[in-house]
């Protein structure tokens, strides 16, 4: 019952003070922790709930939410809307299934202002998903910041879990966001699920000062490849499986998130982001000048030792290599295989905090 008031007054409260949608934004670390079949697939769980739903899809190519539903016509008119040629309503493609998707690729993003952007995100949908891409260091889009709710995917293997620690600290450092919501995608199991992302929690929690908030999981399913083929999403194609069931799950938590300022809003006024690069640089100065001489225990250790003693040096040395490795292997609770970096990301294990030492 108390949780039922509770929604209902948080329904209510939007309700009467409603400016636009929910806006959240979904991305990920490289390779293919499946973002974008995550994104359409809640739209398509969120639609059969009777909601209103808009894609925004910012990663054009064959996989993108586009290219993986076999084309929607007249998703690419998000210059017509911005020059103010079209309303939002005749510029949206509809999906057989109800929801609308628009495309915005990057050359057409960066010309337009914050107030300008705004425009696709005050119309009638009740939630807009935005399939986010991200720049060359890492950073949300100018139409991506005006989403209440970052979404991180994920799945649980040593890589994977490096890379999404990557992309959440640079997403930090670059927009000072301080809470992240993770959907484990592609899961196994579990309760191995659980275990990582409460690792992943507590680590990012103690290194990066940030809160991760656990979104769901959806369980690995061989009628998803299947579903990719014939161009539909598995909540359509294939509803009994336990894919479809845990997206439907996930849609139904959804809109019980408690609702926030956007990214935009909390983001800090000094006009200046601090980079990548930088805050890596920053944590490494900070750590040797700590002396740390023993890391703390069960929390990263190897990387928190290799780091504070300085032989993890720059981002990008080979050094830091093993560090991340070391990283994985205590948030995963497996020993991780060596693996080659993506392109273009680096994986920093996290740097502790100096702390006073008293005498």
């Amino acid at each position: 019952m108390d949780k039922f008031v509770i929604d209902q007054a948080e329904g209510l409260r939007r309700l009467l003070a409603r400016e636009g949608s929910r806006v959240i934004a979904v991305t990920g670390g490289p390779g293919a922790p499946g973002r974008t079949t995550a994104v359409i697939n809640l739209a398509a769980a969120l639609t059969a709930q009777g909601k209103d739903v808009l894609i925004i899809d910012e990663c054009l190519g064959p996989r993108s939410v586009s290219g993986l539903l076999g084309g929607v016509r007249g998703a690419g008119n998000f210059a017509a809307v911005m020059r103010g040629e079209m309303a939002l309503d005749e510029a949206v493609g509809r999906h057989a299934l109800g929801f609308g998707v628009l495309a915005a690729s990057r050359e057409h993003r960066a010309q337009y202002t914050s107030a300008q952007l705004n425009k696709v995100l005050t119309g009638p949908a009740d939630f807009v998903l935005i399939d986010a891409q991200l720049d060359a260091e890492g950073a949300l889009s100018p139409l991506a910041m005006h989403a209440h709710d970052l979404l991180i995917v994920m799945r649980v293997s040593a890589q994977a879990i490096t890379d999404a620690y990557a992309c959440m600290k640079r997403l930090h450092f670059a927009h000072a966001i301080g809470q992240f919501r993770v959907l484990a995608n592609h899961i196994e199991h579990g309760p191995e699920a659980q275990a990582a992302f409460e690792n992943l929690a507590g680590v990012a929690s103690r290194y990066l000062t940030v809160s991760i908030e656990n979104a769901g999981c959806v369980a690995a399913d061989p009628h998803m490849p299947r579903a990719v083929q014939l161009s539909r999403c598995i909540v359509d194609a294939f509803p009994s499986t336990a894919a479809a069931r845990d997206f439907r799950h996930v849609a139904a938590e959804l809109p019980h998130w408690p609702m926030r300022p956007a990214l935009s809003a909390r983001s800090t006024g000094s006009g200046r982001s601090t980079s990548f690069a930088e805050a890596v640089a920053a944590d490494n100065a900070q750590a040797s000048a700590a002396k740390v001489e023993t890391a703390p225990a069960g929390v990263a250790a190897a990387a928190v030792s290799a780091l504070a003693s300085g032989q993890a040096g720059q981002a990008g040395h080979a050094g830091h290599g093993n560090a991340a490795e070391s990283f994985v292997s205590t948030v995963t609770g497996v020993p991780s295989a060596p693996a080659s970096a993506h392109a273009g990301w680096r994986a920093d294990p996290p740097v502790p905090r100096p702390t006073p030492q008293h005498a």
